[in-house]
């Protein structure tokens, strides 16, 4: 196979929480995984879908928080799509994945050209989005670290810039890079597309072999720390787990900062199809479809006299709008969050302020997602807790026991085999089972369809920390 036909390894990065499109984007569901522009698949998927022509592209691998590493299966498994997944143990920036990938890459062929890619970011346009890899990757083969350069569409002061040079004569229409450029203020902004400046898209291609002499030289600290742990890294169920103790010692830098803005091969390969990496709820607003009005809704919302606006309402409840302009109003089970479109850049720093505070909502959505379903809260009170739980065909909750509540479980839909104790019940649909305080028990799906139940608790403490697992087949 010549160099040219070879296949581009693909590697999404999932890291990042997305704090500033709180409340629908926190911990414990970050944006790459929610529903926030498509309602049919997340920036994720369609991350994957983007890269999914076998044509092109060897088999992708995604490189993500060790928590989220049943979302990401869950939602590669949905679209019947193969991807390898790489565990960080702890974010370190994009120097330490990158560097991660680059090695991932070479141990299947040294000169690998790879593909960096956020897993949130918007491009609807797939064909254009292949084509213009394929032509980056040419830049690529011949030695230099690529990027994707957007042409603007209007002064964004939330993106950087790159300043184009000299053409690269084996990528047409590719040039070296003359110089990166920082988030500028709308003067800077429209000063820089006057001079032809391009986004800086974050889109990065590079031969393995070549960017591991790159982190070798600039960065080598990253790379002994990324090596270290990529050796020691052991397979759990359908994950590598990169080794913490190795990673943790990876200094916290970008790769712009570590290697892009230090190399004499960086080229940009200028590109203008739609893009948009989603950072604020504005950025949501430009990319979603608008009424007569100028507004964009998501769920179940109604508007009067309001114009120019995003409205997003989650969790089945109405959201009401009247007489507002420029506004984001996103609406959750446990938070409400209205903001000036303008100052919606802010949310993070909001954010910041609910951590400090020590207000739950900061992180944990009122749906919290587990490997084998999820839970979702009802209602609370001194003595009890009120929960909705719903397991996939399949799955298995841990063996466990709790020292401070009894539960009741009703069965609503499906089949569930109740352990407790030495005891195995089949309870169906409008059926329940008592589970006595420090008795031994475990919820498991063996049907064809989701379970659902309703979960009544009571005792002295409902936490979550009262969890005694003894066994747990995805081990927790």
């Amino acid at each position: 196979m010549s160099r040219s036909s070879a296949p581009i390894y693909p590697m999404i990065l999932c890291g990042g929480t997305g704090t500033r499109l709180w409340p629908a984007s926190r911990e414990s569901m970050p944006k790459q995984f929610a529903k926030l522009v498509d309602a049919k698949v997340s920036t994720f998927q369609a991350s994957l879908e983007r890269v999914a022509d076998a044509g092109v592209f060897a088999r992708p691998t995604v490189i993500a928080s060790a928590e989220a590493r049943f979302i990401v299966a869950e939602q590669r498994d949905q679209l019947g799509l193969t991807a390898d997944i790489l565990l960080e143990p702890q974010g370190r920036d994009s120097a330490a994945a990158v560097a991660v990938a680059a090695i991932h890459a070479a141990a299947s062929d040294p000169q690998a050209v790879v593909l960096i890619m956020a897993a949130d970011h918007v491009v609807p346009d797939i064909a254009a989005f292949v084509d213009a890899v394929r032509r980056a990757a040419e830049g690529a083969r011949a030695g230099f670290t690529m990027t994707l350069g957007i042409e603007p569409d209007r002064p964004a002061t939330d993106y950087g810039y790159i300043r184009r040079g000299e053409p690269i004569h084996e990528a047409p229409g590719a040039a070296r890079v003359a110089r990166f450029v920082e988030k500028p203020d709308r003067a800077g902004a429209e000063a820089l597309i006057a001079d032809g400046a391009l986004w800086n898209s974050g889109y990065f291609l590079f031969r393995a072999d070549l960017m591991l002499a790159e982190l070798e030289a600039f960065a080598p600290e990253v790379l002994a720390a990324a090596r270290a742990a990529y050796a020691a890294a052991v397979t759990d169920l359908d994950f590598v787990r990169l080794d913490a103790e190795a990673f943790a010692k990876a200094p916290k830098i970008s790769i712009d900062y570590a290697v892009m803005e230090r190399t004499a091969r960086a080229g940009v390969l200028p590109v203008s199809f739609a893009w948009s990496d989603v950072g604020t709820w504005d950025a949501v607003w430009q990319v979603l479809d608008h009424d007569a009005a100028g507004n964009a809704v998501r769920g179940r919302v109604s508007l009067i006299g309001t114009r120019n606006s995003l409205v997003h309402s989650q969790g089945g409840g109405l959201t009401a709008v009247v007489g507002l302009e420029d506004v984001v109003v996103v609406s959750t089970p446990n938070a409400v969050l209205v903001a000036s479109k303008a100052h919606s850049g802010q949310v993070k720093d909001l954010v910041n302020a609910l951590r400090a505070s020590g207000e739950p909502e900061a992180d944990a959505h009122l749906r919290m997602y587990r490997p084998w379903g999820w839970y979702q809260r009802i209602d609370i009170g001194e003595r009890f807790q009120v929960k909705r739980i719903q397991v996939v065909p399949g799955g298995r909750l841990s063996l466990q026991k709790h020292y401070h509540r009894a539960e009741h479980w009703v069965v609503v839909r499906g089949t569930a085999e109740v352990t407790v104790d030495e005891r195995v019940t089949l309870v169906h649909e409008n059926e329940a089972i008592y589970l006595p305080i420090g008795s031994m028990h475990r919820l498991a799906n063996p049907g064809k369809i989701p379970l659902e139940l309703i979960e009544v608790q009571v005792g002295s403490y409902t936490g979550e920390d009262d969890i005694i697992r003894v066994e747990d087949i995805y081990g927790r």
